[in-house]
Parts: C-alpha cells; sequence; structure tokens
C-alpha cells in the first residue's frame, strides 16, 4: 500500500479470516465491520457482539494481524472499536443468518 491503498473490498476480504471464536463465524459475516476507509489510510470501525465480549482483544489483536498480513507495505491498520450503533443479530449477513438456522432476508 505504499503506492496505491487497499480497496475496501481488499480490507473486507482480509478480515474475513477473523473469527469469532465464541460463534465461529466471521467478523464480516456477522455485522461486527461497520466502516471501512483507505484513505489516506486504512481505518476500521467495528464492535462486538457485546461490550462484555471476553474475546474483543483477541479479536482486534487478529483483525491488525489479518490486514498486516495482506498488506504488509502499509502502515499499521487504525482499528476503532466503537458500540454506536449497538450490534443486533440483524446485521449479520444472510450467510451467517442461515449457519444458526434463521431465517435471511434475502438482503445481502
Amino acid at each position: 500500500m505504499t503506492e496505491t491503498l487497499a480497496p475496501t473490498d481488499a480490507v473486507r476480504a482480509a478480515l474475513r479470516h477473523v473469527i469469532d471464536p465464541e460463534v465461529g463465524m466471521n467478523v464480516v459475516d456477522l455485522g461486527l465491520v461497520y466502516r471501512i476507509e483507505t484513505e489516506p489510510a486504512v481505518v476500521v470501525e467495528m464492535t462486538m457482539t457485546s461490550p462484555t465480549c471476553p474475546m474483543g482483544d483477541l479479536i482486534l489483536e487478529e483483525a491488525r494481524h489479518e490486514l498486516a498480513e495482506a498488506f504488509p507495505d502499509a502502515p499499521p491498520a487504525d482499528i476503532r472499536l466503537v458500540w454506536e450503533p449497538p450490534w443486533h443479530p440483524s446485521m449479520m449477513s444472510d450467510r451467517a443468518k442461515q449457519s444458526f438456522g434463521w431465517q435471511a432476508d434475502g438482503a445481502d
């Protein structure tokens, strides 16, 4: 990323490797990634399913690791933990909802 920055889709693809160990699903499909910026640097705003998530630090560290692996020439990504809006299961992708046996809404 020294010459060009990673497109949002590439950042999202790297974050799909970050698995919430409590549920075994990636943070993108869980709907935990709220915002991605790629210019002038990579900034990710994400949340956890709960403010008391015991795996929060591990998930954030794994996100940093995956982005560093995907973009080794880039400065470290700025990953920000946010709580607004509060996460809700409706934020999950249809694929995630189906994996939990829930009705998908067909939005994604």
